[in-house]
């Protein structure tokens, strides 16, 4: 038979289409090398305690995508074993659950694989799901069976009413019903688009829900609280109305009185971080001082009461001024040498010894018993110390000696200290223990009149100069002169 060119042409752009459409048929649709060969697929098998419907070409999926198909289910000792061909492309973690689904009301059974954990491995070839992790939904012969005995255990006229009560209910209601159906349907498929990301919701939901569920009692004192305030405002909406109207100018006022505060403000501010600093530090000792002080003003007012209303000399508070001079004391140690010590009448401001100066005697002793050496470190309670330094140290203070060095330096140390000494820049006073008299001068005296003229050439008058002198006790030089 003799073909024509054109003939010839067309059969052979058929026979192309006619291949090119069985490989596509065989290799994307049927998938037969995957299912001949299991090129792209490894095999795992779920151990299932009944089929629940499950049969050979079931889909299998995992998180609503599918991921392969069952390629054998089996009759096993201990249950049924279903052999899952899964692709090779997707990563399924190991530690996951295997359950049969229905996708359909006429029993079209699937294998839903849902992950327990995304950190573990992934499923390989030969792993086995174990019966633990796997479940088959229950008989459906069994439900229809309890279904129909639940049916008939009611009562036939209740029923009745049942139905008749329903179908005046949901009578007129047909587009309304059509209209919830239709939007669940669409509902249900844009869930279904969007999967993934609700998945990912729901595994992200847990923690926040566990920790809801476990400050449960919190939450629900603060809705409490909130119901209160909220009261609260209601009862007082005046008032509240009042605020709101009047904060406006209120806030004005006082940004006016910031800007004339302006020049000092920042100052006392920076002072205000500074002191803030230090109570933060001393805290506890402020804490104590406000304890204390009401006490010990409750005391004063109490020790004013006794023989408040009596007739004798002393009532209430009374005080006797006896001079207990010197006792004990004063401290010497611890302070510049008497060599070194200035006279307290001079007058010039010399750059002060680079040592601590206070009393270094022990702590307990009776010299200067509320010195700087007993400060109470703040920091480390129990400890006491001269000086932040050595308070936030671990150095422990140690005397020179015990202030009864009564003999020659009482900065002599039994410690081997070194004793303060003044700055080598600043002589030591030339005028110690007393500064330098003034030059002793005879001028004639006039016992007649009591006059004579002094070194600064002016007429004074003293008229008991040439009148013999009574002796005077130590108690006549603690009271002031007498005017003549």
């Amino acid at each position: 038979m003799h073909l024509t060119r054109g003939v010839r042409i067309q059969l052979t752009i058929f026979a192309l289409v006619a291949v090119i459409a069985a490989a596509v048929m065989s290799l994307g649709y049927m998938r037969l090398p995957a299912l001949l060969f299991g090129v792209g697929h490894y095999t795992v098998t779920v151990r299932l305690p009944a089929t629940g419907g499950l049969y050979e070409s079931s889909n299998v999926t995992y998180r609503g995508v599918e991921v392969g198909r069952v390629t054998e289910v089996r009759l096993t000792d201990t249950g049924i074993a279903a052999a899952l061909s899964l692709r090779s492309d997707v990563p399924i973690p190991s530690d996951l659950e295997a359950e049969v689904h229905s996708q359909s009301a006429v029993g079209e059974q699937y294998v839903e694989l849902i992950p327990r954990s995304g950190a573990a491995p992934p499923l390989k070839n030969g792993d086995v799901i174990p019966e633990s992790r796997a479940s088959v939904p229950p008989d459906i012969n069994q439900l229809l069976d309890q279904t129909n005995r639940g049916l008939k255990a009611i009562p036939q006229n209740n029923l009745r009413t049942v139905v008749d009560e329903s179908s005046i209910a949901l009578s007129g209601l047909g587009p309304d019903l059509a209209r919830l159906v239709k939007g669940s349907t669409a509902l249900a498929i844009d869930a279904r688009k969007n999967l993934d990301a609700i998945t990912a919701l729901i595994d992200g939901a847990k923690p926040v829900l566990d920790s809801q569920a476990d400050t449960s009692e919190s939450i629900s004192t603060w809705a409490d609280s909130l119901a209160d305030v909220t009261g609260q405002l209601k009862t007082n909406d005046d008032s509240v109305r009042g605020v709101l109207q009047r904060a406006g100018p209120a806030a004005d006022a006082g940004r006016q009185l910031l800007d004339r505060f302006q020049p000092s403000l920042p100052v006392l501010l920076a002072n205000l971080v500074s002191i803030g600093n230090l109570a933060l530090v001393y805290h506890p000792s402020l804490e104590q001082l406000l304890v204390l002080v009401p006490t010990g003003a409750s005391w004063g007012v109490a020790l004013a009461v006794p023989n408040l209303n009596t007739n004798l000399a002393y009532k209430g508070l009374w005080e006797a001024f006896n001079l207990n001079l010197n006792l004990p004391p004063p401290c010497t140690t611890g302070f510049l040498p008497a060599s070194q010590q200035r006279s307290p009448s001079m007058v010039d401001a010399p750059a002060r010894p680079a040592e601590d100066l206070y009393c270094r005697v022990p702590q307990d002793s009776p010299f200067n018993v509320r010195g700087l050496r007993n400060t109470p470190c703040i920091r480390k309670p129990g400890k006491r110390a001269p000086t932040a330094k050595m308070c936030n140290s671990d150095e422990q203070y140690v005397p020179l000696n015990d202030g009864y060095a009564w003999k020659g330096d009482p900065n002599a140390t039994y410690s081997g200290q070194n004793i303060p000494q003044s700055r080598p820049d600043v002589p030591p006073s030339t005028s110690w223990p007393n500064p330098p008299l003034p030059p002793i001068s005879a001028v004639p005296y006039d016992p007649a009149t009591g006059t004579y003229t002094g070194p600064d050439g002016r007429v004074h008058t003293q008229a008991d100069l040439a009148q013999p002198t009574k002796e005077k006790s130590w108690q006549d030089m603690l009271l002031p002169p007498k005017n003549p």
